[in-house]
């Protein structure tokens, strides 16, 4: 079978920029004390800023964000727990639970998220998974569903440990996925919360310094070790961008916060939201209207076919809005074929390129099977002919 390759590059708006490189170092673009962050798009799952974004290293309470999945999960929120003493002697941040003390499900969930609690968590753990380290094994089955491979748990509060670690991309993901359940969302978007301890009212306070005091954020959990220094993940949505981002040793809690805030600035400054899926399939009829008359199928009973495509990664992307006017649709097309041609049959590749960076890779292809003519087939081109 013959095949000619042929090349068309379609540029949006008729603009390109010349040497811009699309992934720079965005490292250095954000000057912050912390040694490891990142800035995280929930719709895209794109990397828009990061510093040492895949390090190990240790996690801190934050940690409780997959502690509190796993409770979700697997537990049932109007379950009445017992605090052991084991629960209650939990070193670090708590609730004050005593042994004894009974508190419903939801409520340590509020008390693990708000204030923080480690006897909160080793309560919860206990509860659900019968002890700390059965907790632990689910936690690592999640992370190992949520293909997670540089994150790892051996307890549920973060307390440090050699063998307790994340990157800051994969506690983004964590982050991610926890805040798509309702509860959990609503939990870490809490102020302030009123529990039940064997009848007894509590009011919690959220430990997330710039819940309230910055547009649009949601959530998500605070953290210290001496390890793991401070540490902060947050979610905000602006503007339809809807961002996670994570520090981790930062050396005091202003650096966090103040760290968090320039990279949240950072991002909703310099990123607007696109639909690329409007733009490939804008391109793509362009591309059609010139060309699918030019694919030959030698032989074939129908030159009247339809040009489809796979999926596209997603349907929005956040761009730099400095290249918004460098978006370049590739595509690559056979143009000659022997029939028949089986439907499904992929006929080319598109390209999506911003910058330098290769966004998406889609391929093309024949929607409906094209059979080789037959003798009736040619029979019926002649009489047409002859008329």
């Amino acid at each position: 079978m013959k095949k000619i390759l042929v090349t068309l590059n379609v540029f949006l708006l008729f603009f390109c920029f010349t040497n811009i490189t699309y992934a720079e170092n965005k490292e250095n673009e954000i000057n912050i004390n912390s040694r490891i962050a990142v800035a995280y798009d929930r719709e895209s799952g794109q990397i828009l800023w990061g510093k040492n974004e895949n390090n190990r290293t240790a996690m801190a309470s934050t940690t409780k964000i997959m502690t509190a999945i796993i409770v979700v999960e697997n537990g049932n929120l109007e379950d009445i727990a017992e605090v052991s003493a084991k629960a209650a002697g939990t070193g670090g941040s708590s609730i004050e639970l005593k042994k004894g003390d009974k508190v419903s499900v939801l409520d340590l969930l509020y008390g693990l998220m708000l204030e923080s609690g480690n006897d909160a968590a080793v309560a919860l753990a206990e509860h659900i998974g019968g002890s700390v380290e059965e907790f632990a094994v689910l936690m690592n089955n999640k992370a190992e569903e949520l293909n997670l491979t540089d994150t790892h748990f051996v307890t549920p509060h973060g307390l440090d440990d050699p063998k307790h670690y994340t990157t800051a991309v994969e506690l983004a993901k964590i982050a991610d996925y926890a805040l798509k359940n309702e509860t959990i969302s609503k939990i870490v978007s809490c102020k302030n919360h009123t529990i039940t301890i064997n009848g007894y009212s509590k009011t919690l306070s959220n430990t997330n310094e710039l819940l309230g005091n910055i547009e649009g954020l949601y959530g998500v959990k605070t953290g210290f070790t001496n390890n793991a220094g401070r540490c902060l993940v947050t979610a905000v949505k602006r503007n339809n961008i809807d961002i996670i981002t994570v520090v981790i040793q930062a050396d005091t809690k202003k650096d966090r916060g103040e760290d968090s805030k320039k990279i949240i600035k950072y991002v909703f400054d310099n990123y607007t939201r696109v639909n690329i899926e409007e733009v490939v399939d804008e391109n793509l009829e362009k591309w059609s209207n010139i060309n699918k008359g030019r694919i030959n199928i030698n032989k074939g009973n129908n030159s009247n076919f339809e040009i489809g495509r796979t999926e596209l990664k997603n349907k929005y992307i956040a761009v730099k809005k400095q290249y918004i006017n460098n978006i370049d649709v590739q595509i690559n097309a056979i143009f000659e074929y022997d029939a028949p041609v089986n439907k499904k049959t992929v006929l080319g590749q598109l390209k999506v390129n911003i910058g330098e960076e290769n966004v998406d890779n889609i391929d093309l292809f024949f929607t409906d099977s094209i059979e080789k003519k037959s003798v009736l087939d040619y029979f019926k081109q002649c009489i047409i002919s002859y008329k």
